[in-house]
């Protein structure tokens, strides 16, 4: 039987970007994404917004389809960030856009440049959660919200991969698990107040006919969404 190679999220991110689609593009990333823009303002008139850990700058596009100001990118990948551009330059010429390469630890972000912080499904791509959030913190303005979501450390425990197909070839990124614990630790050091916490299931409807998956996904949830604020 053919293991499947986990790689770190450098190396698996400049195999995957040519082929990532720019959407929210399997039935985990839904769940997902439903939960994050419910949290998300409906209306970001006048609002600096950070997508940390872009990729294809997912949830750039939601925030400038909600009026953002100004939005910026941060991701590792510099191949990512190829595609970001590709995607956002064309539909969206008349808003302000910057992408930047750096890492969630490390961002090279101005202090409190945010009114709010986005980092969606990239945490868990580094081993410890308090430098992530102390940067998420330090990068959003005092009273901002930041919206983090990870993969649910249930599909961890599963031994579930957040796998992909490059060049003919299975091929998994690397993924730590941050327990509610850890987040609730990392939150109370670095100031953070947590306002909710959600943990969306599958819609079947989502699931392709034929698809195969584990079925226990059914019954378990498949995120941890985060809404977080910066105590002023």
């Amino acid at each position: 039987m053919l293991t499947t190679p986990i790689l770190d999220p450098a190396d698996a991110y400049a195999l995957w970007a040519p082929s990532y689609p720019a959407r929210a593009h399997n039935p985990v990333m839904l769940a997902e994404e439903r939960a994050m823009l419910g949290l998300l303002p409906h209306d970001m008139g006048g609002r600096n917004v950070l997508d940390a850990g872009c990729g294809t700058g997912r949830y750039m596009r939601h925030a400038i389809r909600r009026g953002a100001a100004r939005v910026a990118g941060v991701d590792l990948s510099p191949d990512m960030l190829v595609r970001a551009q590709d995607e956002l330059a064309a539909p969206h010429r008349h808003a302000s856009i910057e992408l930047m390469q750096g890492s969630l630890d490390a961002l090279p972000v101005s202090d409190a440049w945010a009114d709010l912080t986005v980092c969606g499904l990239a945490v868990g791509h580094v081993e410890q959660l308090e430098p992530v959030l102390a940067e998420l913190c330090r990068v959003t303005q005092p009273g901002g919200m930041v919206l983090c979501s990870d993969v649910h450390p249930i599909g961890h425990a599963l031994g579930w991969l957040r796998d992909f197909k490059a060049e003919g070839r299975r091929y998994a990124v690397r993924h730590t698990a941050h327990h509610y614990s850890h987040w609730h630790a990392a939150c109370a050091a670095q100031g953070l107040e947590i306002g909710c916490v959600l943990e969306p299931m599958l819609d079947p409807a989502d699931i392709p006919p034929g698809a195969h998956f584990d079925r226990v996904a059914l019954d378990v949830p498949v995120a941890l969404v985060f809404q977080l604020w910066r105590k002023p």
